[in-house]
């Protein structure tokens, strides 16, 4: 049985041009080079139209792949690659152009796309990752607060456990409004501190020398720190509306697991969408999360454990979920962690990566099934 012509493309894609090969099963036909303009990439799909071209695949280059994959999703089946599989495939890499290797690999079946969620999940990872770079940038705003601080010798960050704690700001509030006596400052401070540290310790640490120009620059770190909050508060509601609007079963499902809230769940979400088809199974997720650790082993000599790269933000916000499951009494997590910590001296971060593994096996095994969260603990009780 003889196959149909296929007719497919390569996408080299750079910041500024794109450089299209197609390539049929008689070989190259067609190639030229392209601008990153909207009309550039109209006239690229209209050249592609006009040679039949049903597939393309392009590299994930940066953000550049992003704007060209919008703009031709709707017209055609595309395909993201991972340039290190392109690289690993054999063939006269230094002798062809990258893009009709591209073209090459796709007609001869050699490659697979990368995991490209839908347009919903799309943008609730933008909005996800908006509000893991402004807590960066809140962290960041707050450490020069502090050194505003301490360079009035407001030493306060010696006797607190958080600079982003509610009496650290009143303090810096009132010092940006011209309040200096340590006597009105020391009103804003929790009294758990002041009986742990005493009355006079604390006197002292609020005594200082702060000029007007003091005032002002801690007073614009504050409103600079507000508005972040203020936008990372913004992004969180946005990433709620969409979830109940088009995932409210998988949101109240995912918060039923102990230590996910909505926050983490809304970010669970963005980060890996609620269709498994592209993890064949739990352990490729897991892979592909780096909760998987590395096979560095020679010899029968094991080098490393490590664990492997992955989506970050996804594995983060499990290990936080993790952290706080580890913590809920009378929970399987709970339990496991007593147990590694404690009985068998394991080290609590790798107990932690542990739980946050089993944590994102529950979660695929939940949506892949269309199944709730139950808790082997429960479930033993409720048997018995």
């Amino acid at each position: 049985m003889n196959r149909p012509n296929r007719t497919v493309a390569g996408l080299d894609v750079h910041k500024d041009s794109v450089f299209l090969c197609i390539i049929d099963d008689s070989g190259k036909i067609f190639e030229h080079k392209y601008g990153v303009l909207t009309p550039d990439l109209d006239c690229m799909s209209n050249d592609m139209h006009k040679y039949g071209v049903t597939e393309l695949a392009m590299e994930s280059t940066s953000i550049y792949w992003i704007p060209i994959w919008r703009v031709l999703e709707e017209m055609f089946d595309q395909k993201l690659v991972n340039p290190y599989f392109i690289k690993q495939l054999p063939g006269r890499k230094t002798d062809v152009k990258d893009a009709e290797w591209i073209a090459t690999c796709v007609h001869k079946e050699l490659i697979r796309g990368s995991y490209v969620p839908e347009p919903v999940i799309q943008q609730l990872r933008q909005y996800n990752r908006m509000m893991f770079d402004l807590s960066k940038d809140i962290s960041r705003k707050l450490v020069k607060l502090d050194t505003c601080m301490q360079r009035c010798n407001i030493r306060i960050s010696n006797y607190i456990s958080n600079v982003d704690s509610k009496s650290y700001r009143m303090v810096a509030k009132a010092i940006s409004q011209g309040v200096t006596k340590p006597e009105e400052l020391i009103k804003h401070i929790h009294g758990r501190t002041l009986n742990k540290h005493g009355r006079d310790t604390m006197l002292a640490a609020l005594t200082g020398v702060v000029t007007e120009v003091d005032s002002d620059i801690i007073g614009m770190l504050l409103e600079e720190i507000e508005t972040l909050a203020a936008h990372k508060d913004k992004c969180q509601e946005k990433m709620t509306s969409l979830c109940k609007k088009h995932y409210p079963k998988q949101l109240e499902r995912l918060q039923k697991i102990p230590g996910v809230k909505e926050r983490s769940a809304t970010s669970i979400i963005a980060e890996l969408g609620v269709d498994m088809k592209m993890f064949a199974t739990a352990s490729a997720l897991v892979s592909w999360c780096g909760l998987r650790p590395r096979n560095e082993e020679s010899a029968g000599r094991i080098k490393g454990r490590r664990i492997v790269h992955g989506n970050k933000y996804l594995r983060t916000i499990l290990i936080e979920c993790a952290w706080a499951a580890s913590k809920k009494q009378k929970t399987f997590f709970n339990r496991f962690s007593y147990i590694q910590v404690t009985a068998k001296k394991k080290s609590r971060m790798k107990v932690q990566v542990a739980i946050a593994r089993k944590m994102l096996v529950a979660i695929w095994n939940m949506f892949s099934k269309d199944q709730d969260y139950i808790d082997p603990i429960l479930k033993h009780q409720k048997v018995a």
